[in-house]
């Protein structure tokens, strides 16, 4: 039997794939991804991401507010996203993305800090795992986790820091989302954390249209491109084929129960 993906972090409401849906489903299922979970980054794709995962069973809604929009975000766009959980709408997964990042000059940091807790009460509250954005804040990042101490934890995505960074989210409960990074031979620091780290603390996801994988630069990234990402990760892990891929599949529905049968 081939092997089934669920793709944890494909920005789907985004071109290509927002303007093919049917075709971009396809060629994702063709590839063995039958579940895709599309996180929101501000509130005004709230309603569109809901509205894709309601049209479309393989797609599944993360609502949030990314630190990179921080300028777009209001007080009111937190009320809003409270709102919408509250409703507790079919095929709601988690809440994301969300996060910190330090990557630009001017990162609004203690907002972004400010809109991040306020996101993790509501998690807390409605009892949902969070998908978790963290550029150059894994530290700061932890911190934030450790004090909320969220029941369903969740995944920091597309990770790229230290071993150690990365076994202190999992002491956390979190996992760790593995992607098309390790496609490149020279991103040896990142191959060898999703070499060492538990089976049980990793996810798989593309971040697409974002992140091309090796010998896909300039051209966006797809969902069916996490059966690329897994057969990198094959040749990195101990574990067999058949072990991994349904390791992985049980770890995405053990951190978002929303996609249990999937």
């Amino acid at each position: 039997m081939s092997p089934r993906f669920v793709d944890t972090h494909c920005h789907f409401d985004f071109p290509p794939f927002i303007d093919d849906v049917d075709s971009s489903l396809a060629r994702a299922a063709g590839a063995g991804v039958t579940a895709i979970i599309v996180p929101a980054t501000e509130a005004a794709r709230f309603a569109g991401v809901l509205g894709l995962a309601q049209a479309h069973p393989p797609l599944y809604a993360a609502l949030g507010l990314h630190p990179i929009e921080i300028e777009q975000h209001r007080d009111a766009d937190l009320d809003q996203l409270e709102g919408l959980l509250a409703q507790r709408p079919e095929k709601l997964a988690a809440i994301g993305e969300i996060g910190l990042d330090l990557y630009r000059d001017d990162p609004q940091f203690a907002r972004q800090e400010q809109i991040l807790d306020a996101q993790l009460d509501l998690a807390k509250r409605y009892d949902l795992p969070v998908i978790l954005h963290s550029r150059r804040t894994h530290d700061k990042l932890a911190l934030h986790l450790r004090r909320y101490n969220l029941p369903r934890t969740g995944v920091v995505h597309g990770f790229a820091g230290s071993l150690q960074q990365a076994e202190r989210f999992v002491a956390l409960g979190y996992a760790i989302g593995v992607g098309g990074t390790i496609t490149y031979p020279r991103a040896s620091k990142t191959r060898d954390v999703m070499a060492r780290l538990p089976l049980s603390a990793l996810l798989l996801e593309t971040d697409a249209p974002d992140m091309p994988l090796n010998g896909f630069q300039g051209q966006p990234n797809r969902p069916e491109q996490a059966a690329r990402v897994f057969s990198v990760l094959c040749e990195l892990r101990q574990e067999s084929p058949d072990v991994l891929a349904a390791a992985l599949l049980d770890n995405s529905r053990r951190i978002f129960p929303a996609l249990a049968g999937r």
